[in-house]
């Protein structure tokens, strides 16, 4: 046997006893990639089709597109998800880093409030709409509550305020997901060099100075990390808007999934629906996109360095 072979037999043993782990690492990515691009090009085949109750061959080109794009829900769902998305993660990323900032003043009871904190997240996405829709249902929730005490003056009704409604979601959202960005935030807090903030204190920073200056400036990685998970959520609700509001009062808070789920499986439409959640995808991929290239760049920053 030549020495080649025989420096080489060692290397092949080797790559057949870590085969398992190979095959737990990499199987279940491969099938979770495959199950994606396999329906998404599905869903996308589907949206040029005259698909009703089940999926029929044909072709109609974009005329599934531009029916959704003509309805009044589609146009409502997609201003609602721009005032929705928009206040929604402005209000987790402060919150979540109002938070984050107050557990870095390591209080007493840290551990406690850090895991009272995180406990929506554990939460269903359901169970979450539904017991928001109790709190803030006039007839049973605040409202009641507070009328029972002599303030029959108060009104609290968002939930049936046709204006009002899209702001339950977003309390709710805000709510389930702060503790995300707190838990991102407070990571980042605690690793910022300790030597850079004696510095800043030496220099006579106070501690607002200290954390607008000094402190927030390096945490910019994780603002935009918070930002686009955010506003992925915000994009694909669905869940917690049905068990909330189901869309309503009316459709005052439909969104796009919310579209989705009515043309596909309450009207019989699959074409239409497809191309709706195409549309999603397309939103999606808007702001995914734009972050991967960022990814990429920093990464191939930091190589360089």
């Amino acid at each position: 046997m030549s020495e080649t072979a025989a420096a080489r037999r060692p290397k092949v043993f080797g790559l057949v006893r870590r085969l398992p782990e190979h095959l737990t690492i990499w199987l279940p990515l491969l099938l979770a990639a495959g199950h994606i691009v396999s329906f998404s090009l599905w869903t996308l085949w589907v949206s040029f089709t005259p698909s009703t109750l089940l999926p029929e061959f044909g072709w109609v080109g974009l005329h599934n597109y531009t029916a959704v794009l003509a309805t009044r829900n589609w146009r409502i769902a997609f201003d609602n998800l721009l005032l929705f998305g928009s206040a929604f993660v402005v209000l987790s990323l402060l919150t979540g880093l109002g938070l984050a900032i107050l557990l870095d003043q390591r209080i007493r009871g840290e551990n406690v409030l850090r895991s009272i904190f995180l406990y929506p997240m554990a939460v269903s996405f359901v169970v979450t709409g539904t017991v928001w829709s109790w709190l803030l249902n006039p007839g049973v929730g605040v409202q009641k509550f507070v009328n029972d005490f002599g303030w029959m003056s108060f009104r609290f009704d968002w939930l049936i305020n046709r204006d009002m409604a899209i702001w339950t979601i977003v309390m709710a959202a805000v709510w389930q997901s702060a503790g995300f960005g707190m838990a991102l935030f407070l990571a980042g807090l605690r690793s910022v060099d300790t030597d850079l903030i004696k510095a800043a204190q030496i220099d006579g920073a106070g501690p607002f100075r200290l954390y607008r200056r000094v402190i927030l400036p390096t945490l910019w990685p994780i603002t935009v990390t918070v930002v686009v998970i955010q506003l992925q959520f915000a994009i694909t609700t669905f869940d917690l808007v049905r068990a909330l509001t189901g869309g309503g009062p009316g459709i005052a808070t439909l969104l796009p999934a919310l579209v989705v789920y009515d043309f596909m499986f309450q009207r019989g439409l699959l074409g239409r629906g497809a191309a709706a959640a195409v549309l999603m995808l397309l939103t999606l991929l808007a702001v995914l996109l734009p972050y991967a290239a960022w990814r990429h760049v920093q990464a191939r920053q930091a190589a360089r360095a």
